[in-house]
């Protein structure tokens, strides 16, 4: 599946996205249903489009890494990543509370206290310190944006480091339009896409 070179997102993706996104009703006891993105990771032509779509969106902006939270991150920046031909940062997360914010990694990191997310919790996010130079131009990219809580807290950790984000790339942009300018947003869908 050919992503334009203008960046713009090629149709056949959008539906795809749009046809293997599921919504889950997780039973009695839950107020309200839960995204199931597994169907994105299972399409191969969904897999092989991921990368050159969201990289298409800041190939201009010339990033020098990219830097995704895990869990999902994991496996959607390492894609945008080589898409872009550069290197794949992750940004740890630990909900604990220890010495400098975050779980222990035997090497100096940089870590960054989250806001609220959208489950409520406070997370720190960080990321090796040997791998984030000053000057590097970081690009964000995430699944699914909802609060930003996240995001915010990987701008302090770039800031802190010497580093610039150039912006955030996201599979889904579900946050208010004030949020996606500040995030430097850019995405492939938006939430009313996947709307229940």
């Amino acid at each position: 599946m050919a992503v334009p070179q203008d960046g713009a997102v090629h149709d056949e993706l959008r539906a795809r996205l749009i046809d293997t996104f599921r919504w889950v009703d997780p039973g009695p006891q839950s107020t309200h249903l839960v995204s199931d993105v597994s169907g994105w990771w299972r399409d191969p032509l969904v897999l092989a489009g991921l990368g050159p779509a969201l990289a298409s969106l800041y190939t201009a902006q010339r990033p020098t890494v990219v830097i995704a939270p895990e869990v999902t991150g994991l496996l959607l920046g390492p894609l945008v990543a080589t898409a872009l031909g550069v290197g794949f940062l992750p940004a740890y997360k630990h909900a604990g509370e220890t010495d400098g914010g975050g779980r222990r990694i035997a090497e100096p990191m940089t870590w960054a206290r989250t806001g609220a997310d959208y489950r409520g919790r406070s997370l720190a996010l960080g990321v090796r310190d040997r791998h984030l130079h000053p000057g590097d131009r970081v690009l964000l990219v995430d699944d699914w944006v909802a609060t930003g809580a996240q995001l915010r807290a990987l701008h302090h950790v770039v800031a802190a480091r010497g580093a610039v984000v150039v912006g955030t790339a996201a599979i889904v942009a579900d946050c208010p339009p004030a949020l996606s300018a500040e995030l430097g947003l850019r995405s492939l869908l938006r939430g009313a896409d996947l709307a229940p």
